[in-house]
Order: C-alpha cells, then sequence, then structure tokens
C-alpha cells in the first residue's frame, strides 16, 4: 500500500533504522537542520491542530507502548529459552516456547504496522488541514504583503516547510516515542540481568554521546551549508531557465555555463563535506557497538561460567545488540522534529501576519425601481446596482469618484501622493499620463484600496470607500492591468473570470465587445481551447485582448484602464478601439495611458510628476497651454 512507503521497518529491533539511520545524517532528512525562535509556542499550535485527532493518538499511545513491550519482552524470553529448555533438552517445551515468541513480535510488528498507518492518516489530514488555513489565510493579507515577500519564499512555505511537518508527523513522531520506550525499557531489563554488565554499557553509552555531539554538531554546519549551496544552483538554474531568450540573443550561453559550473562547484564541495560527516555517523557508532559487544561478551562470559546463567546472558548480549540503536535514532528525530517545527514556525507567521483591514459597512446590492423611481433591494441576481448602508438607506452607484487632499506613501518615509485632489463623474473618462513613477497606477490602487491613504478622504458615490466592505467595492470595479495573468483552464473559463456566473452567450458577447471573438474561433477548439503556462502559445496582444474581454464580462460601472493597451500593436489597437469605446460608453473610466493617442478623447487628463498633479484638463487645453503634455505629446509624435 502506498502509505507504507514512509513507513520505519519493524521488526523485533523495534521500528526505525539501523544504528546508522537511513544515510541521511544527523542533518534529518532534508539534510539542513534550522532550530526553532519559539519551540514552545509552535509546539502548542502544532498540538491545536493534532488535538482534532486525540482519539486517534490515544490508540497510536497505546499500540507504541505494546509494540515496545514486545520487543523488549521478546528478547528477555532468550533467558528462559536457554536456560529452562535447550540445556535440559525439553524439545516439546521449546517448541512451545518458540511459538511464545513468535506470537510476542508478530503482535509487536502488527502494533507497529497499526500506529503508523493511523500516523500516516493523522499526519496527512493535518498537513492538508495546515495548508488549507494558510492558503485561505493568504487570500486575506494586503498587497503590501506581497510586495515585501518574493513568490519564492511564499512557495516554500507551502513546500519545503509544510513537508518537513508532513515527514516529522509521519515518522519522527511516533520514532521518538518508540526508541524512548525501548530505550528505557531496555536499560531496565540490563539491570535486572546483570547490574555489573550494564556499567560497562553506560561507560560505552557515554563515548557514543560524545561521538554523537562531535559528528553531528559538524554534520548540521555541513549539512545547513550544503542546503544553501543547492539553492543557490536552484535559484540560478530558474533564473537562467527564464531567461533563455535573453541569453541567447545577448549570446551570453558561455558565461551562464561558467556562471552554473561555480555554483556546481561550491555545491559539490558542500555536499561531500556534508556527506563525508553525514555518513561517519553509522559506521562509528556500529564499531563502538560492536566493542562494546565485545567487552559484554569477554565479561559476561567470565560471570556465566561463575553463576552458570547462560540464558541471561544471551538475553543480556541481545540487548546490548539494541540499546546503541535508539540513541541514534532519537538524535536523528529530535533534529527531524526541530527541522519540523522552524518549518511550521515560517507558516504560521504568515498565518499570524495581519490580514487587510476592512470596517467597512456599506454593501453592493441588486435593486429594483418601481414608476416612481423608488428603489427597493431585488432578490434575484439582475438589475441594477446600488450601496447599501447600515441603516437599509440605499445609494444608487453611478460611478462618482472624488479624491480629496489625498497624501499617501507606501511607508512614512517615502510620500508617492501629494495632496492629490480630482473628480470623475459618472460616464466621464479621466486619464493620468506622466513619466514612470510619477504615481499614476498607485491612483488606481487607491480607489480599489489594496493599499490605505495617509490623509484625505476618496469617496465614490459620495461614500467615503472605507465605509465600503472590500468585496463589494471590488465588485463594483473592472480592471485591465497592464500584465496580463491567464489562469489554466480554457478560454472561456479564463474571460468568465470577470463574473463567474456569466453564460456561454455573455462571455461571448464580452469577447466581441473587445474585439477578441475573431481570433477566439481561430484557436483550435474555439472557446474550448485549454490555456495554460499563462496563455504562452498566444500572442501578447491576444492575451490583453483576453484581458480586456474579462473586464467586459465583470460589466462594471466604474473601468480601470492601466496601460491596457501598452503590449499591443497599432493594427490591433486599432481593431479594438471601436470594442473599447462600447465598453467604456456609460462608464466612469479612469486610463493610465502610454500613448498619448488613446487619451485625445478623455474628459479630463491629469499630468502627474513626482506625485502632484502638475497639469489638469481636456486634450486642446493642455496643447494650449505648451507644458508638460505638450512636451509628451509632441514627443510621441515625433517618435511616431
Amino acid at each position: 500500500m502506498a502509505e507504507q512507503k514512509n513507513m520505519p521497518p519493524m521488526g523485533p529491533g523495534g521500528p526505525g533504522p539501523g544504528p546508522g539511520g537511513p544515510g541521511h545524517g544527523p542533518g534529518g532528512p532534508r539534510g539542513g537542520f534550522r532550530k526553532p525562535k519559539d519551540l514552545r509556542g509552535t509546539l502548542g499550535k502544532l498540538m491545536h491542530y493534532l488535538g482534532r485527532y486525540k482519539a486517534h493518538l490515544v490508540v497510536v499511545v497505546f499500540l507504541l507502548v505494546i509494540s515496545s513491550a514486545c520487543t523488549v519482552g521478546g528478547s528477555y524470553l532468550i533467558k528462559p529459552l536457554i536456560n529452562d529448555y535447550i540445556l535440559p533438552g525439553d524439545f516439546a517445551g521449546l517448541a512451545r516456547m518458540l511459538c511464545v515468541m513468535a506470537a510476542v513480535y508478530i503482535v509487536g510488528a502488527a502494533c507497529s504496522f497499526g500506529y503508523a498507518r493511523i500516523m500516516v492518516h493523522v499526519s496527512q489530514n493535518t498537513v492538508a488541514r495546515i495548508r488549507a488555513d494558510l492558503f485561505e489565510k493568504m487570500q486575506k493579507l494586503p498587497l503590501k504583503y506581497f510586495d515585501t515577500h518574493t513568490h519564492g519564499e511564499l512557495m516554500s512555505r507551502y513546500t519545503n516547510d509544510i513537508e518537513t511537518v508532513s515527514e516529522a508527523l509521519n515518522n519522527s513522531f511516533g520514532s521518538l516515542i518508540s526508541c524512548s520506550l525501548n530505550f528505557i525499557g531496555t536499560i531496565a531489563m540490563m539491570l535486572v540481568l546483570s547490574p555489573t554488565l550494564t556499567l560497562i554499557t553506560f561507560a560505552m553509552l557515554a563515548v557514543m554521546l560524545v561521538v554523537v555531539k562531535t559528528i553531528g554538531s559538524r554534520s548540521r554546519r555541513y549539512f545547513a551549508a550544503q542546503q544553501k549551496a543547492l539553492g543557490e544552483v536552484n535559484g540560478y538554474i530558474e533564473e537562467m531557465i527564464e531567461g533563455q531568450k535573453v541569453i541567447k540573443v545577448f549570446n551570453h550561453e558561455s558565461a551562464a555555463k561558467e556562471g552554473f559550473y561555480q555554483r556546481n562547484e561550491a555545491y559539490r564541495q558542500a555536499g561531500t563535506r556534508a556527506q563525508i560527516y553525514g555518513g561517519a555517523m553509522p559506521p562509528a557508532m556500529g564499531n563502538l557497538s560492536h566493542i562494546n559487544y565485545a567487552i559484554t561478551c569477554c565479561v559476561g562470559g567470565l560471570l556465566a561460567i561463575r553463576s552458570g546463567d547462560l540464558g541471561g546472558l544471551a538475553a543480556f548480549l541481545q540487548y546490548t545488540r539494541q540499546v546503541s540503536q535508539p540513541i541514534t535514532q532519537i538524535t536523528q528525530q529530535v533534529n527531524t522534529i526541530l527541522s519540523a517545527v522552524a518549518g511550521a514556525e515560517r507558516v504560521f507567521e504568515v498565518m499570524e501576519a495581519q490580514p487587510e483591514p476592512d470596517e467597512g459597512k456599506v454593501q453592493l446590492v441588486r435593486v429594483t425601481e418601481d414608476r416612481e423611481g423608488h428603489m427597493t433591494e431585488a432578490d434575484f441576481d439582475t438589475g441594477a446596482w446600488a450601496w447599501k448602508r447600515p441603516d437599509g438607506t440605499l445609494v444608487a452607484l453611478r460611478g462618482d469618484v472624488r479624491f480629496d487632499h489625498v497624501v499617501f506613501g507606501y511607508d512614512d518615509r517615502k510620500i508617492v501622493l501629494q495632496d492629490i485632489s480630482l473628480f470623475a463623474k459618472p460616464g466621464q473618462k479621466i486619464a493620468f499620463v506622466g513619466s514612470t513613477g510619477a504615481g499614476k497606477t498607485t491612483i488606481t490602487n487607491l480607489i480599489n484600496r489594496f493599499y490605505e491613504i495617509q490623509s484625505g478622504t476618496i469617496t465614490y458615490d459620495g461614500i467615503d470607500v472605507r465605509d465600503i466592505e472590500k468585496d463589494s467595492l471590488r465588485r463594483s470595479l473592472g480592471v485591465v492591468l497592464q500584465d496580463t495573468h491567464l489562469f489554466t483552464g480554457t478560454v472561456a473559463d479564463n474571460i468568465r473570470y470577470g463574473r463567474l456566473d456569466a453564460t456561454d452567450e455573455e462571455v461571448e458577447a464580452a469577447a466581441k465587445l473587445a474585439g477578441a471573438d475573431t481570433f477566439i474561433r481561430h484557436l483550435p477548439h474555439g472557446y474550448d481551447t485549454v490555456l495554460s503556462g499563462d496563455g504562452g502559445n498566444l500572442s501578447q496582444g491576444e492575451r490583453q485582448l483576453l484581458n480586456i474581454a474579462r473586464a467586459a464580462c465583470a460589466n462594471p460601472p466604474v473601468l480601470i484602464l492601466d496601460e491596457a493597451t501598452s503590449s499591443i500593436d497599432t493594427r490591433t489597437e486599432k481593431i479594438i478601439e471601436k470594442g473599447m469605446d462600447r465598453l467604456m460608453a456609460g462608464r466612469t473610466v479612469f486610463v493610465i495611458a502610454h500613448r498619448l493617442s488613446t487619451v485625445r478623447n478623455a474628459k479630463a487628463i491629469m499630468v502627474l510628476e513626482q506625485g502632484q498633479i502638475i497639469e489638469r484638463g481636456d486634450h486642446d487645453d493642455l496643447i494650449a497651454q505648451h507644458g508638460r503634455y505638450y512636451q509628451l505629446y509632441t514627443g510621441q509624435l515625433e517618435l511616431d
């Protein structure tokens, strides 16, 4: 069965690998060792998730106790087996005793198998719940959080960090308890059999602990260096693969290979040192165990000759072979668990991040009007939209957006927008032009409340946007971004992303409105063509047309076009110009202009520089002023 592939071996020696472990070294299966910052707090949070399976865990502990008792007790049965049956020559009794021993080991193996299966169930369900909670939390985080954390860093929470938690719950949790019980039980039985020989074993265990500490500390350091080098190699490979076109354009294949060779060599050196120390642990522990066994045989043989207890010596020697195994395993499992706790800590850091604030109480609702123009909330999903205040008052959604002395900065040390005041009446087209970094996109992000302003107010139909629920606010806005992102799915699904309940007819109407219908019908399966890799099989212009069709499908009263045609050639731009005009008809539209020719018909054009509006007016007014807009516009004409 698939669940068994991560199970530790079972048998008389108890669950878990042999003295040397599975070859991972003291750093645990994942290599590098990370120490958690808040061990107790993170363990408490993990136990909260595990607490949903209390009954399962009680059964696991019970099976672990039975399994360990069978492992320890089975070895003790060697004493009566030899003294009472083999030496006297009682073959019938010997057969019965062998059956008892077999039954003991079978019960132990069954219990080991049982607790391993249960832990697989508990761990996979726990990890699935953690992963779901993490994804749900990320949907509530503000854009500012994603601006300050790289995608790779966040993805590692779902992969490396949660994987270490899964691995620890699958194997280390039960193995740690089992090894501890085996070690305690073994020591207890050794003291019962021979306190003298136990002192010899204690002396060798002390030597083993010194070896584990010495080799383990260096091994962890080198494994950490190996993981760092591995990360650099993987990052370089990913960057080179993404930039293959640029590499070939500038003929930098040799430089790319040289950079890889250097990083690969650094990884080889780090890996060699890590594996040398990691591989030294098994033979070191094995040889010390053999030395302990040899000394115990010599001393124990002399004692057995004097006492005649040959069976006791045989049982003690069996315990001697077993006693070092739990020490190595416990060391490995503790490191694995600590690494898993460190990974869980990184996951919980995201879960505890401050969610996007939303104190809004005003909701967007569907309404119907009677003959006298009075609005009432509708119980169907068609008709007009209106804002519903907490007191039940309805305000028609018209698309009147106003900025009043708005000041904004991504942090208090750097102000991006300074004293911005503007208004867009319903149905007007407002354009923003200016150099890169002037604050054009920032203004549209504030309408969506992707960021919170430092001072001033932004109103939407006379309502402060901070009083509107963010879901309702963003549902009323359609955005066509400069950077198009298409999801894996059909063309129709990507257009329907603007409004998930849109019918096929509405999807096609939106595509026609955006001018995308023609090229879609030439795709292999039309609207059912599956896109993958962010629509890599489409041209940039076609991808942007789908982006515009998505906004048309949403049918919002306010439309934001963030350089929506910057990736579209002049011919394609002319094709969609009429569709865009139809899309913008009757809507309040904010346009961030890359090509000034696209904003000539705007009701008002705002010229921004360094976060301030330095000119405003329509195209003719601004041309007549011979200011910044005039310079930009005439420069574009010369460029054309």
